[in-house]
């Protein structure tokens, strides 16, 4: 590498990519963004995801402070309670959550639309949309050029993947590194947030995040998203004064058309779903949300009933096989692209957010002169290997997301469904391990391994 800062190269516009973006360019490394999409609104799966103390450290570490400001300030009302449910909506368990006055060791509510809306500002002369990358030649001069199928290249000193599960640059660099599937399907609703909806939920449903056991393995999860502004995009009298002046001096609400709503998400085994069920939108899915949970409790169904049929989503749920490390080069992943793991609790916009505070400070070193880059590269692979496929097995265990739990037998299930909710239930009235479940709740996603 020369005396001059190197040029990174990043494929895909998702959390990770643009998190390591800010880093880098705070850092006086030039960087270009490719997203294969062609517009700033387009490409985002499911509606919710919780930001906790690992994903918000990463962000406060890379984006300027000014912006990351503006990331507490978009994030909706921060979950108060963290409940466990049966389908006909009885309350086995219910923890009390951290308060939000913490700018990192909480969880944030954040909607993933107005997440991609707050990485984009100030990145807009960097990022290149409608650029769907096809493959990179690595050079003799260390050099690495990004192809995209408009025929346009992008050259620089290091490619990094962030383009997702279905990663274009992992097929190519690491062939061998394969997602398998996890067995489970999910469908995403989300319904709008009027009085009525409201009144349908419980006080402690209503301003938590709840987990749903149904009998016969369909589960479920509710939560409710209310941002600092109305349905109008106005911002709320009750917002605080410094608050609104970050939201009225942000240009990112003018392309982010998020409004208060509520999250609910069904899923189970493969196996309960048709054939065809990827190929389902809008209402068809809705209806078959409702013939799933036949028995829930007839606010939950109408919830599911009342929602935005555009809105509607299913998502196949997939995980990465572990891979052995290889010989670093002038191509890098992070996130998804490396290591998918299953939705459950956000681990994975954490774990890329991770992924991007670690590359980027070992990028720092290199351009220091402390190491070259591709041992720097090298260093953050090894650190990034065992915690990411760590967080994989422990996603893939958590919560019936492995199509092969034992909850979706048709017999040992009922005992496990009976000692799920058993577990919750003594775990929240025994102070003691309360705490204990409050704290893993936090530092699931932590730092440390």
């Amino acid at each position: 590498m020369t005396d001059r800062p190197p040029h990174v190269v990043i494929i895909g516009a998702g959390t990770g990519g643009l998190c390591l973006a800010h880093g880098l360019r705070r850092a006086g490394i030039e960087v270009s963004v490719h997203e294969r999409y062609r517009t700033r609104g387009e490409g985002l799966l499911g509606y919710r995801v919780g930001i906790g103390p690992t994903g918000s450290r990463a962000l406060r570490e890379c984006l300027p402070p000014e912006l990351f400001d503006v990331f507490l300030a978009t994030c909706a009302r921060s979950p108060r309670y963290f409940n466990v449910l049966t389908q006909r909506m009885g309350r086995t368990a219910s923890f009390t959550l951290r308060p939000d006055s913490d700018p990192v060791n909480t969880e944030r509510s954040v909607a993933r639309m107005t997440l991609r809306q707050v990485l984009l500002t100030g990145m807009e002369d960097v990022v290149r949309f409608d650029q769907e990358f096809t493959h990179y030649s690595q050079r003799d001069d260390g050099t690495v050029t990004a192809h995209f199928a408009d025929g346009s290249t992008s050259t620089g000193d290091l490619l990094v993947a962030a383009d997702g599960t279905g990663s274009a640059v992992r097929r190519q660099y690491l062939p061998h590194a394969v997602t398998r599937d996890a067995g489970t399907i999910n469908i995403a609703t989300r319904i709008p947030l009027t009085p009525h909806t409201r009144e349908l939920l419980p006080e402690r449903v209503e301003r938590g995040i709840s987990l749903i056991f149904g009998t016969g393995g369909v589960m479920g999860v509710l939560h409710v998203m209310e941002f600092p502004w109305d349905r109008d995009g106005t911002l709320k009298p009750d917002v605080d004064p410094a608050r609104a002046a970050l939201l009225d001096s942000w240009p990112g609400r003018a392309h982010d058309p998020t409004r208060d709503n509520i999250n609910l998400i069904v899923w189970s085994t493969a196996r309960r779903f048709p054939a065809d069920v990827m190929r389902l939108r809008g209402e068809e899915l809705i209806q078959l949300a409702l013939r799933l949970t036949r028995t829930w409790h007839p606010h939950l169904r109408e919830l599911l009933s009342r929602a935005d049929p555009g809105s509607a989503l299913p998502i196949r749920v997939a995980t990465s096989e572990p891979v052995p490390p290889w010989k670093s080069s002038t191509v890098t992943l992070l996130g998804d692209a490396i290591h998918t793991m299953t939705p459950g609790r956000g681990v994975g916009a954490n774990t890329a957010l991770r992924d991007a505070a670690l590359l980027q400070r070992q990028l720092r070193l290199a351009v220091a002169g402390e190491k070259t880059l591709v041992q720097a590269v090298a260093d953050y692979e090894a650190a990034m290997l065992p915690y990411g496929f760590a967080r994989v097995a422990d996603s893939l265990n958590r919560s019936g997301t492995n199509g092969d739990d034992r909850m979706y037998k048709p017999v040992v299930g009922r005992l496990a469904l009976l000692g799920a909710r058993g577990y919750f239930g003594v775990t929240s009235r025994v102070p003691r391990l309360a705490r204990r479940f409050v704290d893993d709740f936090y530092t699931y996603r932590g730092e440390e391994d």
